[in-house]
């Protein structure tokens, strides 16, 4: 199915006329210059045309038809496509009518003036220049036109209001107008401008601001809102949509201001409206001259590189031009289409996918001691927070060791640089998952000093990320519900993984050995409330439509997260959406004595002893 919007129902003109549309486009202009050339020499002598000017019409009107044919070609006045005529086709129909009018007045004026005949009349010039303006150029109009009835005529199933009376609304509408396959009947406009009230669009109505969509949806009987505010953002799109969920009507909204400047999408292309386009997030902008002199060139290894985290790093990495991407993933499905994404995007790039876990030592070794990675980042990690809790020994074997077996390795292998995917469940951890995490920042703080930098990076949750609440929300929801909430009182912190994965990028570059960075991730966003906005969303309303259930906080999990434990203290650094977690001294004996003790009952599969030891290293700077 073609995406442009561009099918073509059954009725139309049979294909078999296409190929003939450029010999019928160069007839229908030749009629029209000849009844313009024609009407002008009616027109000047009150349709009673002399017999000498009679014949001055059939001995000049071929080479009036010749000097217009070959300008309109030049201006390529054959070549557009009438339906979609717009000012700059009738400025062409405007240039081509008045050179070519110029071109021939100077060659039917220098053959009479050299005694050619008894004269021309300079008034028919003027009146053939304007009529084949008007011919030429109605035309096309009239095409447009005719085809924008046949399109208002035609079935119309969903009444829809436009949010925002701006050049994208404009272009919106126009777009629907045109479209079989955007079957929206378009009632009206809003927005937020009280200078646009009650002003008209291609004949639409903008019948107030924002604040009257409730009642205007109920006046005007909408069934679906199209929001086309692409530059708006942060708080003032998050207003809007909270408005538009109020309506209990489903929104769809026109592509990011990102993608239609780049031609990824257009107007046209509408899209559902997601739950992260309700978190207030400022643009993030990182220093992409410091990122480029940090990986250009150089060989980058990223481990769990097939995962949500993972996989977001390796393609913006792929933007920074290394001179290598070594792959590091034991999901040999998921890291084959990762690969492939990055080579489609960047065909330039050599990458190396690797299936290979980070628990197997001669693996890595081979694999770092091969391609001599620069950096690496660690993303692969159990994260998973009920099933670890479940499963405390694996999260302790991978989490835990498998960082130390690939963090040794990077020592051994001279790798410069290693950065460790971290979260904000390692602070004051209650639950497995965070306390593996908030060892392994503690495993690498002692790490520093053997030749490789080691940081860690922290932030929260990743929206949409496999694992995290909003996909359970959304098949949920795709089930009929019930959707679960642990608590509605229960707050988290969301990031992009866009920005998520850009901010580890630009952390990681400032790294000087031993640093805990915290990503400045927001406010906290309330799970009840992403519960309700995904069922809003949908055009549903909570509770009447999909139920929204709460069950409780589960193992592991705690009301609200924190951003520092006990101890620390978050100081700026040189990116203002960047902090570093400072404050701890860690005492490199003693975590060694208690990091071998724990490995020790591992071993053992000793369930209780592993899980109260890294309970107590997890709580010693709480």
């Amino acid at each position: 199915m073609p995406s442009n919007g561009s099918l073509r129902p059954s009725g139309h003109a049979p294909k078999l006329a296409v190929p003939y549309r450029p010999l019928l486009l160069v007839l229908l202009h030749a009629l029209l210059v000849v009844a313009s050339y024609g009407l002008a020499f009616l027109l000047r002598f009150d349709f009673a045309i002399p017999d000498r000017y009679a014949d001055t019409f059939l001995l000049t009107f071929p080479l009036a038809l010749g000097i217009r044919l070959v300008v309109f070609e030049m201006f390529h006045l054959y070549a557009g496509l009438w339906q979609y005529v717009s000012l700059r086709d009738l400025l062409s129909v405007i240039k081509a009518t008045t050179v070519s009018s110029a071109l021939f007045a100077a060659a039917v004026f220098g053959l009479y003036n050299y005694g050619f005949g008894t004269g021309f009349p300079r008034s028919v010039v003027i009146l053939d220049w304007i009529l084949c303006m008007g011919l030429v150029g109605g035309a096309r109009m009239l095409n447009r036109q005719f085809r924008e009835i046949r399109f208002s005529r035609r079935s119309k199933e969903r009444r829809a209001l436009i949010i925002g009376a701006g050049d994208a609304g404009e272009t919106l509408l126009r777009e629907i107008n045109h479209s079989f396959s955007l079957d929206y009947d378009i009632v009206g406009f809003v927005d937020d401008d009280h200078r646009r009230a009650l002003a008209r669009i291609h004949g639409v109505v903008v019948h107030g601001t924002i604040a009257d969509l409730s009642e205007l949806c109920a006046t005007l009987d909408v069934a679906e809102l199209l929001l086309a505010i692409p530059s708006v953002g942060g708080h003032d799109r998050q207003r809007i949509i909270r408005e538009c969920l109020k309506t209990g009507l489903p929104l769809k909204t026109v592509p990011s201001l990102s993608d239609l400047s780049q031609g990824i999408a257009r107007i046209g292309h509408l899209q559902n409206v997601h739950p992260e386009d309700l978190l207030v997030r400022e643009p993030v902008n990182v220093d992409t001259n410091r990122l480029l002199r940090e990986v250009g060139g150089k060989c980058v290894m990223v481990t769990g590189a097939a995962g949500s985290i993972g996989s977001e790093l390796a393609r913006q990495l792929a933007a920074l031009e290394p001179g290598l991407i070594v792959l590091y993933e034991r999901n040999e499905s998921a890291l084959y289409f990762t690969d492939i994404d990055i080579r489609e995007k960047h065909p330039g790039l050599e990458t190396v996918p690797v299936v290979g876990d980070i628990l197997n030592q001669a693996k890595l070794q081979e694999v770092i001691g091969k391609y001599q990675p620069d950096m690496i980042y660690h993303a692969a990690a159990y994260k998973h927070v009920p099933l670890m809790e479940a499963q405390p020994l694996e999260a302790i074997q991978n989490n835990i060791f498998g960082t130390e077996m690939v963090a040794r390795m990077a020592v051994e292998g001279k790798v410069r640089r290693f950065v460790n995917i971290s979260t904000d469940k390692a602070v004051r951890p209650v639950g497995i998952m965070g306390m593996t995490k908030r060892v392994a920042e503690d495993l690498l703080v002692t790490l520093n000093g053997t030749g490789t930098t080691f940081a860690s990076v922290r932030f929260g949750n990743v929206l949409g990320s496999a694992g995290s609440v909003l996909p359970l929300f959304q098949l949920q929801l795709a089930q009929g519900g019930p959707i679960t909430v642990t608590d509605p009182e229960a707050t988290r912190y969301f990031m992009l993984v866009t920005e998520a994965a850009q901010l580890v990028l630009q952390a990681g570059s400032m790294a000087e050995g031993g640093e805990v960075f915290f990503l400045d991730m927001g406010d906290p966003v309330s799970i009840g409330e992403l519960a309700d906005n995904v069922v809003r969303l949908s055009g549903l309303e909570p509770g009447r439509d999909v139920m929204v259930q709460t069950i409780g906080l589960r193992p592991g999990e705690r009301l609200n997260e924190e951003l520092v434990r006990g101890g620390e203290e978050l100081l700026v650094s040189d990116h203002p959406k960047i902090f570093q977690a400072h404050g701890l001294v860690h005492e490199t004996t003693e975590f060694s004595e208690e990091f071998e003790e724990l490995r020790r009952l591992l071993m053992q599969r000793d369930h209780d002893g592993s899980v109260a030891q890294l309970n107590r290293m997890a709580s010693r700077y709480q």
